[in-house]
């Protein structure tokens, strides 16, 4: 059965979905960017169904000032109430003895750097947000990826000596990459990569292989892998996972972290 709830969180009140199902084992879904809480292509309001009717119970929930919640939207790096909020109204509501977190994108930054606050149990994080950059060109390292995909083509190249290929931004991407500078000590993926390291709850990181925040990420990754941490990924440029074979395949590792 599914229903809308409310509940509390620093003076404003959060709208929330939840899936009722009979495990002991629920699916806490934090939505990326400032997207409600159905999900891109609503995909996220097909996944709880889905995962409900095999008796797993599933909250999403509208951060504030996002949807159907009141309140300012102070963006993710600010949603560590939100999260908690709606983990303690999960388990109140339904009971579950076992938390799983789930996120993609900056909602998953979020989960990396709030999941104390919030007592999960375990994360699952698709495509982690690390990009820091103020222009609106992809990340270096997924300009890299992109060029060295490109120059392996044959009719890619051939694009290119007839003139097909837009020059000023393929001189824009050159300057990004010779001007990338490493990451800041005190920047974003350092912040989420030592949140990381310090966990001691089991932790998924899922990726959109072709996807440019999931490209910008895995540079991070390959720099500093975490030995605790488990890294998937998926052969797909489908950032929120939109095709049908996209969502078996999440559906499956979601499935996995969930019987432990």
């Amino acid at each position: 059965m599914r229903r809308l709830i409310t509940f509390p969180c620093a003076g404003d009140r959060l709208a929330g979905t939840l899936d009722e199902g009979g495990n002991s084992t629920g699916l806490l879904i934090v939505s990326g960017g400032n997207e409600i809480r159905i999900g891109a292509h609503r995909g996220m309001a097909l996944l709880a169904a889905r995962l409900a009717a095999s008796g797993t119970p599933v909250l999403r929930y509208d951060r504030r000032g996002i949807g159907d919640s009141t309140g300012q939207n102070h963006g993710f790096l600010n949603s560590a109430s939100d999260i908690a909020a709606a983990a303690a109204t999960f388990v109140a509501e339904t009971g579950v003895r076992r938390l799983i977190a789930f996120g993609n994108c900056d909602a998953a930054t979020a989960l990396a750097l709030f999941h104390g606050v919030a007592g999960v149990d375990a994360l699952v994080l698709a495509n982690p947000w690390v990009i820091e950059d103020k222009d609106d060109l992809p990340a270096a390292a997924a300009i890299r990826a992109r060029y060295a995909e490109k120059l392996r083509n044959p009719k890619e190249v051939l694009r290119l000596l007839r003139g097909g290929v837009n020059i000023s931004k393929v001189f824009g991407g050159l300057r990004k990459i010779s001007a990338a500078a490493p990451p800041a000590p005190d920047g974003l993926a350092t912040r989420l990569f030592d949140a990381l390291a310090a966990s001691t709850i089991p932790v998924t990181i899922l990726l959109a292989r072709r996807d440019n925040t999931a490209i910008a990420f895995r540079k991070h990754w390959e720099a500093a892998p975490l030995a605790h941490v488990t890294l998937r990924e998926y052969d797909t440029d489908s950032h929120s996972f939109a095709t049908q074979a996209d969502k078996q395949w999440l559906f499956e590792q979601i499935e996995a972290a969930l019987a432990g």
